[in-house]
């Protein structure tokens, strides 16, 4: 609900303040005064574009600031979206400054112009003769049938499980196009695996076969020395160990003379056990190394695999290359684990159609049991607004598939002549037809719905006497429910005010200024009286005015 609204340096506005009824706030004047701008002010805090032609002072900037109260409007999911301070009493402002830079804030922290649209949108609907109004639009066509039907307990279980079915019918799809591009990959992946499964890579063995196969490819040189190491250790007629013997020997004779000289000969005794040891090494090393062509040619093959197979995947060692196999089974088998989560997701959406599919039975159930009744009233209401040979039809089709609001297509179909073919609202009602009939739809479901502020431009045009009463007095009801802002001609419109502002023009020497007046109840007396006649008023008019106001409540 706007409280108050607050303008500078706009059009013929210098500074201006307006606080509104909390239920029917009429606003008057005469043509050319200013009526329009106010709305013009009201649209650029709902986001609009600014035209700097219509700054009061081009050297100013225009700064337009309103006053909202929205605890009634379940606001705080879309302030914590946006990381905005949420407060029951809500400021928006938007400034823009004479070199067209514009910026606006919803509690003193900026926002963007789609954020201030949108937050906008849920606090003021402001109704334009000519515009396009949201009665023409399905989704609040069907909005209106469910709030009257009492759905909104089954729209939020449908809608909540509908986003889960929605979210998992994207995965499932998803996936499945995953799997149709796996195949593919899996067949690539299975053939990398086969290779390694083939090769059976041990961690280390290629440093071992690179061993072998020098020791292989060096096999008589090898065998050669080690021959030649035994004789010169152990069986040449000079051997070391003969040598180290004799010289033991001899040192065996002269070890009781000296103490130190025995700890020697112990020493050289057990070097000669271990050189003649080294050289039995010698000589058994050298039988088992032989020249062997079959094996040499089994591991030139084995160690050709493993290079073959580094350099297709870019890598030096076996370490990496198992490394490199691990990870490959590990993307076999979660391409292979794709049709077991397919297929469980594909038993879930199932379920979720089923249990969309009886929700929606009992939305459409209830929408077509509340038509009937919704449509007569209707016809009933805009026949008392000179509007009797209209015809209006709910027509609910079923779809074949799921909607985010069931399965039902709704449109009101529309006549404003007897015996006329009913089309789509949009197609075959003028302004004014449009404007009664949203008048009409909103005051039937303003107790079961959350209307934001409504604001109506000229939706009596084209009515006078009797059947401008009638529209004043549901404005009155509909403002029971519902702040109600109403720009009017009508004497009898304006007689239902809540509160009564009076737009007007003031000029001093230099400029023209736009006045905005609360008119006290003489005053109020003297401008019906001046609406129902001229200015200035004939006593009839100021005694019909008088009439009015004394029938308004």
């Amino acid at each position: 609900m706007i409280q108050t609204l607050s303008i500078k340096n706009y059009a013929l506005i210098e500074d201006l303040e307006i606080d509104f009824s909390n239920g029917l706030t009429i606003i008057t004047g005469e043509t050319g005064a200013g009526k329009s701008i106010l709305l013009g002010a009201l649209g650029l805090i709902m986001g609009e574009r600014a035209d700097l032609k219509k700054f009061y002072d081009q050297n100013e900037k225009c700064i337009i600031e309103g006053h909202f109260k929205i605890d009634r409007y379940n606001l705080k999911p879309f302030f914590a979206e946006h990381e905005l301070d949420y407060d029951d009493e809500l400021v928006v402002r938007r400034e823009i400054t004479p070199s067209g830079k514009s910026r606006a804030f919803v509690n003193d922290t900026p926002v963007t112009l789609d954020i201030l649209k949108t937050l906008s949108g849920a606090l003021i609907d402001l109704h334009q003769q000519f515009d396009t109004l949201d009665i023409h639009e399905v989704s609040f066509q069907l909005k209106m049938l469910d709030a009257l039907a009492g759905n909104h307990a089954l729209l939020e279980t449908y809608s909540q499980t509908f986003r889960q079915y929605q979210k998992n019918q994207r995965r499932l799809e998803a996936l499945v196009q995953q799997h149709e591009a796996s195949m593919k990959e899996m067949d690539f992946l299975q053939f990398q695996l086969d290779e390694f499964e083939e090769i059976q890579l041990e961690d280390g063995e290629q440093e071992t076969l690179e061993e072998e196969l020098d020791q292989l490819n060096n096999a008589e040189d090898i065998k050669k020395a080690l021959s030649g190491a035994f004789m010169q250790v152990s069986e040449h007629e000079t051997a070391i160990v003969s040598q180290l013997k004799d010289v033991q020997r001899n040192l065996s004779q002269v070890e009781g003379y000296n103490s130190e000289l025995k700890v020697m000969n112990e020493k050289l005794e057990n070097l000669t056990l271990e050189i003649e040891d080294l050289g039995n090494s010698f000589g058994d090393l050298g039988d088992k190394i032989e020249y062997d062509p079959e094996r040499i040619q089994e591991v030139e093959t084995r160690l050709n695999k493993i290079y073959r197979l580094q350099k297709k995947h870019q890598v030096n060692t076996i370490a990496e290359l198992l490394e490199i196999q691990e990870k490959l089974q590990f993307k076999f088998e979660d391409l292979e684990g794709l049709d077991s989560e397919i297929g469980q997701l594909d038993d879930l959406v199932g379920q979720q159609e089923g249990e969309l599919g009886e929700i929606a039975a009992k939305l459409a159930e209830a929408r077509r049991a509340v038509a009937p009744g919704f449509e007569q009233k209707i016809m009933n209401l805009l026949a008392e607004l000179s509007m009797a040979s209209s015809q209006l039809k709910i027509d609910i089709q079923e779809s074949d598939e799921l909607l985010p609001t069931g399965k039902d297509h709704v449109k009101y179909l529309f006549s404003a002549n007897k015996g006329g073919r009913l089309n789509e609202i949009k197609t075959v009602a003028s302004g004014g037809e449009i404007s009664r009939l949203t008048l009409v739809t909103k005051s039937l479901v303003a107790s079961s719905i959350p209307l934001p502020t409504l604001i109506f431009d000229e939706i009596d045009s084209g009515v006078s006497g009797d059947v401008a009463l009638k529209m004043g007095n549901i404005l009155r009801k509909l403002s029971n429910e519902h702040q109600v802002v109403v720009i009017t001609h009508s004497p009898q419109v304006a007689s239902k005010a809540n509160a009564h502002y009076f737009v007007y023009k003031e000029e001093s020497a230099e400029k023209t200024y736009t006045r905005v007046k609360l008119l006290e109840e003489t005053e109020r007396i003297h401008t019906l009286a001046v609406m129902l006649s001229q200015n200035p008023p004939s006593d009839a008019a100021l005694e019909n005015a008088k009439g009015l106001l004394a029938t308004a409540n």
